[in-house]
């Protein structure tokens, strides 16, 4: 009783702020100028609830609402649980109805205004006031459950879920509806279903003409890209895995660094290289059209560059998933394997592998998922041959101008991934892949069977190299004065980006790159640990607690990483440029979709590393009195760490080297680095353009190597036990090291 009228007083205290202290609407110049502090009681612009209410009267029920939650914590358990649910439930649809129905001139809507007359005042979008006080609703909801013993009474679980669930809906579930409305609404906001049909039934999506020699529809051409691409690189993620974890293969060090290349590149940067290396004018095609006399080809401009570029960038993904999977099978299964007389070959192919499924699954919907809303590389190499992504950014902002057939290829691109999500639930479930249990373990990983160690190498070894050829292809590119024309040497592009400069004694950073280069560092620095945070936090919540709607929920997550960047940046800027959540063209619009677009990555990553812990750590956690949240940051965030080091460095990345969806929510105060690439590229100043990509490489990698710093490696070993504990000195005990 005493830690639920704590955690209630919080809670009030919380709402209580967000009514006296902080400004109701958003504020013009931004929350964070600070300008309002010095006039929150003297700037209506600038008042607090309490002010408000005089102007606009609506939100007295909103107070209301809050004083009879806050009175209810005067009142015994029982009662107060309910009547708290009840009245944080109203003041959270209050919040939600007056958002959406009251505008800046009035009423949103016709019909509310011949019902209820015109109002005299509209209002601005929600601010920091409002939001922090439907926070407070949402946390009274949950205590109130958590009161009711809703999930064994654990308040920080139910808090978690009702948290995750109102963000989710917000930023996923919201947006995407919101363009899917538009898509069967006319110009004056009627209902209008015509377009939808009509391109639903469009054959140029559904053709199987292929089959008899001609070209197949969009949807098919897209749907086989992606089971390539996954394909390849799942087979060519697990082999890079074994090979820096089961081989004596030398500089793994380098060999992890250059698995991380392809994913750290900005956009269109891999497809430029190919058509350096094999388009008609390519150095490899010269070449050859030299010393064999090969005519030269557009074979590259197709579903094979697409293929190669999208297998080239997405391979990393397949391997930070996979490399924790790999690293967590633990070695006293294979050790017991082979002394039970199995060869090298029957302990991998019948304990190792069948262990790996999960991260072999998750590694394959990702890639597949991944290639499915890939946007860059169709749009340099696709040619003639469209896929669903660049479909639907043309159907946007093409000539065509036609939402509603954006929105049916988002539908369509939705149910290949929605297939793929139920098969791989299909697939792993019912099956155990525990293989941490918290009991004596240890020993290290067997070396792989000869014959498969030397597929692994052949695998590995070239596509290292060809990666490496790419990579000084870009390299090179930055010192070339014009490619193609002019290959003299020299560094007027890295000048012409990075130049600093001194007036006064004070340094001038006069680089035309400096301002999208410092805005997308600050954001992505702000968007990794949200990112990692709420993912892991929901891998546990899917994985460790049962719940109505688990699997519902887990699909929503999936759901924005499913929709192609191109839909998820329109629907964002058509949800969010209105009230009651007016944010677009501000950094938090961009920091938002960079979480929510890259968190399943590490949701599906945390599912498949705890996916190996045993439930009995945390049960014996709970034992012994640690509640859930300490559970949860003593026990199982340190087994995770190979899990967190990816979700940080994968949502690191992606948000520097996102486009599909930035290049509509950028803006003149904050422009991206991807979007100001893809301006030079557009502009022809393809040697800035590589230089600036050169750069963020550089940077991103020593950023990546200090996240891995401070996240630590896990590492499970034999430890003697203290001399002073009375048993035996050959026993064992799981322990987890940091190692630099």
């Amino acid at each position: 009783m005493h830690a639920n009228n704590r955690r209630l007083t919080g809670a009030l205290l919380i709402g209580l702020a967000s009514l006296l202290l902080l400004p109701w609407y958003s504020l013009e110049a931004g929350f964070f100028d600070g300008g309002w502090l010095f006039n929150l009681w003297r700037d209506p612009a600038n008042a607090p609830a309490l002010w408000q209410v005089s102007s606009h009267p609506w939100l007295a029920i909103a107070l209301t609402l809050f004083a009879l939650c806050a009175a209810c914590g005067l009142l015994p358990s029982g009662a107060r649980s309910r009547l708290i649910l009840l009245f944080s439930a109203l003041g959270v649809i209050f919040l939600v109805i007056e958002g959406h129905a009251i505008g800046y001139s009035g009423w949103s809507w016709l019909w509310l205004e011949n019902r209820f007359g015109a109002l005299e005042q509209g209002q601005p979008a929600m601010g920091a006031g409002a939001l922090l006080l439907m926070t407070t609703f949402l946390l009274l909801f949950s205590f109130a459950l958590a009161e009711r013993g809703v999930l064994k009474g654990d308040a920080f679980v139910v808090a978690s879920l009702v948290l995750l669930t109102a963000l989710v809906s917000i930023f996923v579930l919201y947006p995407v509806l919101s363009m899917f409305v538009v898509s069967v609404q006319d110009v004056d906001g009627s209902f209008k279903p015509d377009g939808l049909i009509s391109n639903i039934q469009d054959p140029s999506i559904w053709s199987l003409a292929c089959l008899k020699g001609g070209t197949c529809g969009t949807a098919w051409r897209t749907l086989w890209l992606a089971l390539m691409t996954a394909s390849g690189s799942t087979l060519l993620g697990l082999a890079f895995a074994l090979a820096a974890t089961r081989t004596p293969l030398p500089c793994k060090k380098a060999l992890r660094m250059l698995t991380i290349l392809p994913i750290i590149t900005p956009p269109f940067v891999i497809g430029l290289a190919l058509i350096l290396l094999f388009g008609r004018s390519g150095v490899v095609t010269e070449y050859l059209a030299a010393l064999f006399g090969i005519e030269p080809g557009r074979w590259l401009y197709g579903l094979t560059g697409i293929w190669i570029a999208q297998v080239l960038s997405f391979t990393p993904i397949a391997f930070l998933v996979l490399i924790g999977v790999v690293e967590g099978v633990s070695p006293s299964l294979e050790e017991a394997s082979q002394t039970l007389r199995a060869n090298r070959w029957r302990t991998f192919s019948r304990i190792s592998l069948p262990l790996m499924a999960p991260g072999l699954a998750n590694a394959f919907l990702i890639s597949f998922i991944e290639s499915m809303a890939d946007f860059g590389n169709p749009m340099v190499l696709g040619g003639s041959h469209g896929v669903l992504s660049t479909e639907i950014f043309f159907s946007v902002v093409g000539a065509q101008n036609d939402p509603s057939r954006a929105a049916v290829l988002a539908m369509i691109l939705l149910s290949f991934t929605l297939a793929a999500f139920v098969l791989q639930r299909w697939w792993l479930g019912g099956k155990n892949f525990a293989t941490v249990t918290g009991k004596g373990d240890g020993g290290k990983h067997g070396q792989l069977p000869r014959l498969l160690r030397y597929g692994v190498y052949g695998m590995v070894i070239p596509w290292g190299l060809f990666t490496l050829v790419i990579y000084g292809m870009i390299v090179v590119g930055g010192f070339v004065q014009s490619w193609g024309l002019n290959d003299a040497l020299t560094v007027e592009h890295y000048v012409r980006a990075f130049r600093v400069s001194s007036s006064d004694g004070h340094l001038l950073w006069t680089g035309v790159a400096w301002n999208s280069f410092w805005t997308t560092l600050e954001i992505a620095l702000i968007a990794a640990p949200l990112t990692a945070i709420v993912g892991l936090l929901t891998a546990w919540l899917i994985v460790r607690q049962k719940f109505a709607g688990r699997q519902t929920f887990e699909f929503l997550l999936m759901l924005s990483f499913a929709i192609p960047g191109t839909v998820i940046g329109v629907s964002y800027v058509m949800a969010y440029n209105l009230p009651p959540l007016e944010i677009t063209g501000t950094a938090l619009i961009l920091i938002a979709c960079f979480v929510f677009r890259n968190m399943p990555v590490g949701v599906r990553g945390g599912i498949a590393a705890m996916s190996q812990l045993d439930k009995s750590l945390d049960e014996a956690s709970l034992t012994l009195g640690a509640n859930s949240f300490r559970t949860l940051r003593k026990v199982v965030l340190p087994l995770l760490k190979p899990a967190i080091s990816a979700a940080l460095v994968y949502a690191f990345v992606r948000a520097i080297t996102s486009i599909s969806a930035v290049i509509f929510l950028v803006s003149a105060q904050y422009n991206m680095a991807t979007s100001y690439i893809v301006g030079l590229v557009e502009n022809g100043e393809y040697g800035v353009a590589i230089a600036y990509s050169t750069v963020l490489i550089v940077v991103m990698l020593l950023i990546i190597g200090v996240f891995q710093w401070l996240v630590g490696e896990r590492k499970l070993r034999r430890v003697a036990r203290p001399a002073d504990i009375a048993v035996p000195s050959t026993s064992t005990s799981l322990t987890q090291e940091r190692t630099v």
